[in-house]
Formats: structure tokens, sequence, C-alpha cells
């Protein structure tokens, strides 16, 4: 039997500008995350501390808010307690990116906000389980209400 035009049509690749579009429509963040913004300290041995604002946090890692990021490959330490609980969290992170957002307030005025972005690799005592506890509790509490 000969094959069907659109079952030939199916297995072409796409053109590169469908597969980009494809690849922006997917988040390919698993970990469950909460935007919110909360106060963070940040302290470097190079840098010092540096109280800032978190704007989006998961158990892989955190964006902060910091009017002069810090090198790209800076180790610091997050020290935080999320918005449902008064349990302090510290982390240890490297600095992997820095980013210059654009966006508009509730009153659609133009504002933007600079800051960094930080990878999670050790925490201290129990912080992570606390971590995923909270983004869990937020998670429901925002589903049900």
């Amino acid at each position: 039997m000969p094959p069907r035009p659109n079952a030939a049509r199916a297995q072409r690749p796409a053109a590169p500008l469908a597969r980009i579009a494809l690849a922006r429509r997917r988040d390919k963040r698993t970990a469950l995350r909460f935007d919110n913004a909360f106060p963070v300290d940040i302290s470097s041995e190079i840098f010092g501390d540096t109280p800032a604002i978190a704007r989006n946090i998961s158990e892989g890692g955190i964006f902060v808010e910091l009017p002069e990021p810090l090198p790209l490959g800076s180790e610091v330490r997050v020290r935080f307690s999320t918005p449902d609980s008064d349990a302090e969290i510290v982390a240890r992170g490297e600095v992997k990116g820095h980013y210059y957002l654009n966006y508009a307030d509730r009153q659609q005025s133009p504002r933007s906000l600079v800051g960094m972005g930080v990878r999670f690799y050790a925490f201290e005592q129990d912080g992570q389980e606390m971590l995923g506890l909270s983004l869990t509790r937020m998670k429901t509490t925002r589903t049900t209400h």
C-alpha cells in the first residue's frame, strides 16, 4: 500500500524556524519553581555580603535581582526564608548567568531589572528538603485558591 501524502509530510524534519518556535514553547525546566519576590542575602568570600531580592526559585537554583551581579563563576552562599515559613534555608551555588529584563508593571508602565541566575550545588543542614516542601506547599496553595 503506498504511503499517504500526509504521512510523508509528517516524517520530514521541521523547518529551522518551526523548530525554534517549538523549542520556545517547551519549558525544559522540570523542577517545581516559585515566582514571587522575597528578600535573600548573598555572600561571597571575595565580594562580601549583599541583600537582594529573589524573583524565581526552584530546588536547582534561584534568580536574584541585584543592581550589580557578581561575576560569572562566583561561588556564593544564599540565605533566605521562603514566603510560607520562618525557617532559614542556606544554599551554596555558582553564578551561571546575568540578565537584564524589560517588562510592564500592572499599570503597563515600562520597567526593568538586572539580576543573576545562581545554580545550587549544596544545601546546609536540611535546606534542600525544607525548600522542596515549601515549593510543594506554595504550589498547592496557588492551585487551590
